[in-house]
């Protein structure tokens, strides 16, 4: 019998926070990577002007694939075929479509822990076997050429994501380049997350198709863009697997909504817009490094990208379910079990979110330092 699919905990803290806040509790939601700023203006107003003259329809739009061809170019040097380009309605229904294109049901997907939780579950929903790879603060919580050279027998593929969530570490560009090389020697499929991409706090994330051109590439207008409503992302294919990826796309999801595809073109040319959400996060991140250490939580991944926090806790708590349920409880601010990013050891971490904005931060500090300095030690 194959694994059962496992709750997003994370959502249960976050129903959990709206039953407060609709007793009229002041919540702080820090439990889930979802940007506080909308979409960019001149986005907005080319969707208004849209709706008001075209016609809705099952359509993807040409000059969207071709902008986010011209992205790689601009930001890795790469020239991209906008035919490899499929829109989606947003990460998750590109990462299934990579695992539905390119495996078979009962082949070994391996992907490092602690990792987003959709990478286990969506590969267990896709009838295959996931394989949950340990990854330490020795190695920045990723996997490395090492480690999948160790793998035996070898995965059908592998899934990295740089930056991460929930760590935010960024895979260097020589740890990207062995990854490549060994996944290639092995015949290993890479499937690359990069959803994060343009979310760095200093040297930016490198595309894995700078290394390897046959790797499916998932990304998505939600992070960086903030358009997490609008569910709207890309699946990147490589070029002998189009038709068969377009088949199934067409079958599953037919195309994202219009308006939304309308809106990202012009977003993506709102870089003063976008680069102010930016600062704040970089802000929030800033005030969050300051303060966690003075409240006890020493142990922290290191931020590179995306925006979050990996805090480990394993001095307070050995459930950090519960844990955070009873923080949400006392103080009103909503974080997310790590048990929902690593199930073995994820009890004794949790999760901050920086995206709200900086005011929010600050408040949720202002609540969390006294909470956590009255809380009794384990162990």
């Amino acid at each position: 019998m194959r694994e059962r699919v496992e709750p997003f905990r994370a959502m249960a803290i976050g129903q959990l926070a709206r039953a407060l806040e609709a007793q009229g509790q002041s919540i702080i939601h820090m439990e889930f990577g979802q940007p506080s700023t909308g979409a960019p203006a001149p986005a907005l107003a080319a969707v208004r002007e849209a709706l008001d003259h075209d016609p809705p329809g099952y359509w993807e739009s040409l000059p969207l694939r071709q902008r986010i061809a011209r992205l790689y170019r601009e930001r890795h040097g790469l020239e991209i075929d906008p035919a490899r380009i499929l829109l989606t309605c947003g990460a998750s229904p590109a990462l299934l479509l990579a695992l539905l294109t390119r495996f078979e049901a009962g082949d070994c997907i391996a992907y490092a822990t602690p990792g987003y939780v959709a990478y286990r579950n969506t590969t267990i929903a896709a009838h295959m076997q996931p394989v949950a790879i340990a990854c330490g603060p020795d190695v920045g919580y990723q996997l490395t050429a090492d480690a999948i050279a160790a793998l035996d027998p070898a995965p059908a593929g592998i899934i990295i994501a740089s930056p991460a969530n929930p760590t935010g570490t960024i895979i260097d560009a020589d740890a990207l380049r062995a990854i490549a090389d060994t996944c290639r020697q092995r015949g290993i499929t890479i499937v690359s997350d990069e959803i994060y991409h343009g979310l760095h706090y200093g040297d930016a994330a490198h595309s894995i198709l700078e290394f390897a051109d046959d790797a499916f590439v998932v990304n998505s207008f939600s992070k960086y863009w903030s358009m997490v409503d609008w569910r709207l992302g890309w699946l990147l294919v490589p070029t002998m697997h189009i038709d068969a990826a377009r088949a199934l796309a067409g079958n599953l999801f037919l195309t994202p909504p219009s308006p939304s595809q309308q809106a990202a073109l012009v977003a993506m040319d709102c870089s003063d817009e976008l680069q102010a959400h930016h600062a704040m996060y970089a802000r929030n991140r800033a005030l969050l490094l300051d303060a966690l250490p003075a409240m006890g939580l020493a142990s922290i991944a290191p931020p590179d990208g995306a925006f979050y926090l990996w805090a480990d806790v394993g001095h307070l708590t050995d459930d950090s379910m519960a844990f955070c349920t009873r923080l949400l409880q006392e103080t009103g601010v909503a974080l997310a079990p790590g048990l929902d990013f690593d199930p073995v050891a994820g009890h004794r971490f949790i999760r901050f979110s920086f995206a709200p904005d900086t005011a929010r931060i600050e408040e949720a500090l202002r609540r969390l330092t006294p909470w956590f300095a009255a809380q009794p030690r384990i162990g």
